[in-house]
């Protein structure tokens, strides 16, 4: 019998090296994305992409009608500038959606034992730790430990890159010979990548770091 997994899955580069992930590990994957209202929107498009590309079912839930629940983020409220400059705490703070991963790692759990599935793939890595209180260890492992016993069917929230960096996941997409092309990190979710976002930041960074070019096209490359 195989073994079903469902992959939060955003359309970013983490998301993106963990959907392959669990594949490669042999899971039967089900791809769950939320339009929570974010700006950047077209990562939704990205992962549909990928989705059909690779055969894996996909669904896409509209849950913007929390948004009026959920204030004070750039993400999701067009009269907060998203923030450039280096992906840290202090710039970084506005883009917090509350409570944001708790929502969707709990809808994605639901889906799971609806599906008789008992994983949930999800993205977090160590650059969100000092940003995102919903993307540190103990979060995980709290979520974890509810996970367990919220439904008669255990689900575990697996983590792959919890304890890596932004480098570790795109080294390990690299060697699978993963194309980030096929994904979308900028905030802004422009036709073209800003570059100046945080988000942008951190990923070209890590490109940068390995000697490579970012294959997304960015609006500063004319």
């Amino acid at each position: 019998m195989s073994k079903k997994a469902v992959v939060i899955y955003s359309g970013g580069m983490d998301s993106f090296t963990v959907l392959h992930l669990a594949k490669q590990q042999g899971y039967d994957l089900y791809a769950l994305s939320f339009n929570y209202g974010q700006r950047h929107s077209k990562e939704l498009d990205v992962a549909a992409s990928v989705c059909v590309a690779e055969g894996i079912p996909h669904k896409v839930v509209d849950i913007t009608a929390i948004n009026q629940l959920l204030q004070g983020s750039s993400l999701t409220s067009m009269d907060i500038d998203i923030p450039t400059g280096e992906y840290e705490e202090d710039n970084m703070k506005s883009t917090v959606v509350p409570n944001r991963n708790m929502i969707l790692l709990s809808l994605a759990i639901g889906y799971a034992v609806s599906l008789e599935a008992d994983k949930v793939f999800y993205g977090a890595h160590s650059g969100d730790h000092d940003i995102y209180p919903d993307c540190r260890p103990e979060f995980v492992n709290a979520m974890n430990d509810v996970s367990a016993i919220a439904n008669y069917e255990a689900v575990e929230i697996v983590s792959p890159f919890l304890h890596d960096s932004k480098l570790t996941i795109l080294k390990t997409g690299l060697a699978m010979g993963l194309d980030y092309g096929q994904t979308w990190t900028c905030y802004l979710g422009l036709e073209k990548a800003c570059g100046k976002c945080g988000s942008c930041v951190e990923r070209r960074g890590a490109f940068s770091q390995l000697g490579l070019t970012d294959p997304v096209p960015y609006a500063d490359e004319g």
